[in-house]
């Protein structure tokens, strides 16, 4: 296949993942369980012989959500009890519910009052990542998860499907991180909009379909000379549960942007951290979900040995970003009460970036477009300043 048929795969899946799981259970006759992000390891619906699948942000309209959420819960949150009350959730065989903020509670709350006949698994994971009792607590929850799959599958998951389960899911984590690697090094010319399409589709697709897609395009762009264009090479950070709009992701690069990394959750949070596949395969999920908020610090966990402000300056000399886009989700509060230390990080290291609030009805792209264009114009002068000392020292 060519690299615009297989981002035309991924983009069927991403834009429709509802449509993508119905059509992938007709197929198969098995299991589909849905999933809220972010934290849902999705290696044992699949050691379960089902399709995990990730709970998307919808791009129609919301309807009849409205009347059963306040207007101040997130897009997301809103979005998600809007399709279930739609009935486009009754499909699914089980939802898996976690527990990172209080509006994702809510929402979990009507999704059970509307779909009383699905199967529901809530799960509470500990919050406190470094504590002495944090890996065995967690642990617990995924062995509660995984009994809660057993019930519902009528027989025991093995080890060894769960370590092969696990085997697959590294490899795709491996094949995305990849297509980092080219994106950062210039190599290959991925746009901000594929790379979430590559991301968003992993979430929703069968992983062995999608490893092969992935296979296929690496080889292809490691062989391509099509490489980056020159631009002001940009940051993303923000944006956990929903991914940003593609109109949005196209603007920052129409504008001269080039998106160079990320820690979006539709992007390398997402696919930071690879599972130990010996052992205990439960002890390996707890390791996985401590390593996480490590590798990708999240403001909905608390760790004594990570803070975001400093792995984002990091990440940012990492990949030689000129400068940081932040894209909050409008009401996402984990994200409203951890700005303010990025802000003041930043700005004491006089490293540029733009907070652009973003929300699920309307975004005015042309109003955005004007702040983005003064932003990176503004980021140009700087480095060319800053290039200018340093050729005259």
């Amino acid at each position: 296949m060519s690299i615009d048929a297989i981002f035309s795969a991924f983009e069927q899946a991403a834009e429709n993942p509802l449509r993508s799981g119905k059509a992938w259970k007709e197929a198969t006759g098995m299991r589909v369980v849905g999933s809220f992000p972010m934290h849902f390891p999705g290696e044992l619906a699949h050691a379960a012989g089902c399709l995990p699948m990730i709970l998307q942000e919808s791009n129609d309209p919301i309807t009849v959500g409205h009347s059963l959420l306040q207007p101040f819960y997130c897009g997301y949150t809103r979005s998600v009890v809007d399709q279930c009350a739609k009935g486009e959730y009754d499909f699914l065989d089980a939802i898996m519910f976690g527990d990172h903020c209080v509006q994702v509670l809510g929402a979990a709350d009507v999704v059970r009052a509307k779909l009383p006949n699905t199967r529901v698994h809530f799960y509470q994971l500990i919050s406190s990542m470094s504590d002495p009792w944090s890996l065995g607590r967690a642990r617990e929850t995924f062995a509660g998860l995984n009994e809660g799959l057993e019930e519902m599958i009528g027989h025991h998951i093995s080890d060894e499907a769960i370590r092969a389960s696990t085997a697959l899911f590294n490899r795709n984590r491996q094949l995305l991180r990849r297509l980092y690697d080219l994106r950062r090094s210039g190599v290959a010319k991925i746009t901000a909009r594929k790379m979430q399409l590559a991301v968003k589709s992993s979430m929703v697709m069968d992983k062995a379909t999608h490893n092969a897609l992935l296979e296929e395009l690496v080889t292809t762009l490691e062989a391509s000379r099509d490489k980056m264009p020159n631009g002001v090479r940009v940051y993303l950070s923000g944006h956990f549960c929903q991914a940003p709009k593609l109109g949005i992701l196209g603007m920052i690069e129409d504008c001269g942007g080039i998106v160079v990394d990320d820690d979006l959750y539709h992007g390398t949070r997402y696919i930071s951290t690879d599972v130990d596949e010996v052992g205990d395969p439960l002890s390996a999920l707890a390791q996985w979900y401590l390593a996480r908020n490590i590798k990708v610090p999240c403001p909905t966990r608390v760790d004594q040995n990570a803070d975001w402000e400093t792995y984002l300056l990091g990440a940012m000399e990492k990949s030689k970003a000129q400068g940081m886009i932040v894209l909050m989700a409008k009401f996402c509060e984990p994200h409203m009460y951890y700005y303010p230390e990025i802000k003041e990080a930043f700005e004491a290291r006089g490293v540029p970036h733009l907070l652009i609030e973003t929300e699920h009805e309307t975004t005015a792209l042309e109003g955005l477009r004007t702040r983005v264009e003064s932003f990176l114009e503004m980021v140009k002068r700087q480095a060319s300043a800053k290039a200018k000392l340093e050729s005259a020292a």
